[in-house]
């Protein structure tokens, strides 16, 4: 029976993904581990530090296949350590006395960080691989609708027309820059961690220390960072901070489509075929998908606040930090790939209401163009005076619920700049959309 709802049978694929699950399960970390112990003793053969049989004994035996996991958790449980259970386990599984050489100058935490740098990478380009995957359907929508007149609305309240291709591009374009974060955070963040005891590499020496590093980091192809960051976990929080910038977006995108689904709105839906939207009232449509989107992105900024909280571990290192990490990564990873992998799955499948957005344009009855109205008569009477005269007209017609267009009709200080077809001219949605086709093309076109 699982505990969680990533590990669930029923719900896990509202949590996650099979393959981000594969990436941060047992088998994975502890292989990562494997890997490193093994490209550890390859760099260090080479060096003249360890044996070449040894370390092709080690390389050849660091596979999860030769272990037993139970005897893993067994260690882990009797010895309260977390590698060196593998590291005898991976010494029963060598011939000789090849097992002699693991874990050769290496401190635990060396290669607990860099097993998660491993898994880290390979969890990074299935994310990225997903926010590409989102923001080619967003291309495709902002294209299509560039010229979909909608109501632009700001505080919840109509503002102003706009086209919902200009809202889908917004999205494109910020998908693009968490695109380029992560870009730019890998050098930072997938860095080999090889420093010993307390970051000196002291068991290596200076004669031998740092090119011990460069040869392990093209082992693995990772980054060779400065100096230790056994005690510097900015990495890891800038890592999950971006995580927690990208399930924002996704939030935000879903979040949108579910407010435009609104009865009242009804200018988008979510897909409802074969979904139930209600165990008692059989008309629900409801977008139960998309808000689960919005949930899912609330754990993984709240990971990323905790994550900010651990970068203040003390000294040279403690658990403290590890403990806290080896919860925070994985499930951010996880439960990111869920959000992503039900938005890709979604949003592709969303009805854009073409004619519930013009029925919306006029609900206002014509107050939507008020500021084109006020631009249009400041040429004539200066811009302050403009906004006092649209001001009073527009309360008057929302209070009586008559057109705007009436009202502009029936003011003489209207009526000698404007004409009644300039008036009419003026209240057309589709002729007052500034750059929005215009920024459409220059994202998406």
């Amino acid at each position: 029976m699982a505990t969680s709802l990533i590990d669930s049978r029923i719900f896990r694929d509202s949590y996650g993904t099979d393959e981000m699950r594969r990436i941060w399960d047992d088998e994975s970390t502890v292989q990562s581990w494997l890997d490193v112990e093994a490209a550890l003793a390859r760099a260090q053969a080479r060096l003249g530090l360890v044996p070449e049989a040894a370390a092709q004994e080690i390389s050849a035996k660091a596979k999860i296949e030769n272990l037993h996991l139970d005897e893993v958790r067994e260690g882990y449980v009797r010895t309260g350590h977390p590698i060196m259970p593998m590291i005898r386990a991976l010494q029963r599984a060598c011939e000789t006395s090849a097992g002699e050489y693991i874990h050769w100058g290496a401190t635990t935490q060396d290669i607990m960080d860099t097993g998660c740098i491993l898994q880290t990478r390979s969890a990074l380009e299935a994310i990225e691989r997903s926010v590409r995957a989102l923001e080619q359907t967003c291309v495709g929508l902002a294209r299509l609708h560039k010229m979909t007149v909608m109501v632009g609305r700001t505080h919840g309240q109509h503002a102003v027309p706009i086209t919902f291709g200009y809202k889908v591009a917004v999205w494109v374009e910020e998908l693009r820059r968490h695109i380029a974060r992560l870009t730019q955070l890998r050098p930072r963040v997938l860095a080999v961690e090889f420093s010993g005891a307390a970051g000196t590499l002291a068991t290596i020496g200076p004669e031998m220390g740092f090119a011990l590093q460069q040869e392990l980091a093209r082992e693995l192809d990772l980054g060779v960072p400065s100096i230790s960051w056994h005690s510097a976990r900015d990495g890891f929080a800038e890592l999950l901070s971006v995580l927690g910038m990208i399930m924002g977006t996704v939030a935000k995108i879903a979040n949108e489509v579910v407010t435009l689904q609104r009865t009242e709105i009804a200018e988008l839906e979510q897909d409802a075929t074969g979904r139930i939207g209600s165990s008692t009232m059989p008309h629900k449509r409801n977008p139960m998908q998309l808000e689960h989107v919005v949930a899912l992105a609330r754990f993984v900024r709240s990971n990323a606040d905790v994550m900010l909280e651990v970068m203040s571990g003390e000294h040279e290192r403690d658990w403290r930090t590890w403990g806290s990490e080896m919860k925070l990564i994985s499930e951010s990873f996880v439960i990111s790939a869920a959000g992503l992998a039900i938005l890709n799955s979604e949003l592709p499948r969303v009805k854009v209401r073409v004619d519930n957005m013009k029925r919306n344009l006029d609900t206002l009855h014509g107050l939507l163009l008020s500021e084109r109205v006020m631009m249009r008569l400041a040429g004539a009477v200066g811009r302050q005076t403009a906004h006092e005269i649209v001001y009073e007209d527009s309360m008057e017609a929302f209070e009586e619920a008559r057109p705007l267009k009436k009202v502009l009709e029936e003011d003489s200080r209207v009526t000698e700049v404007l004409s009644s077809q300039e008036i009419e001219d003026l209240m057309d949605p589709a002729s007052y959309l500034g750059l929005a086709p215009l920024y459409v093309d220059r994202v998406a076109g």
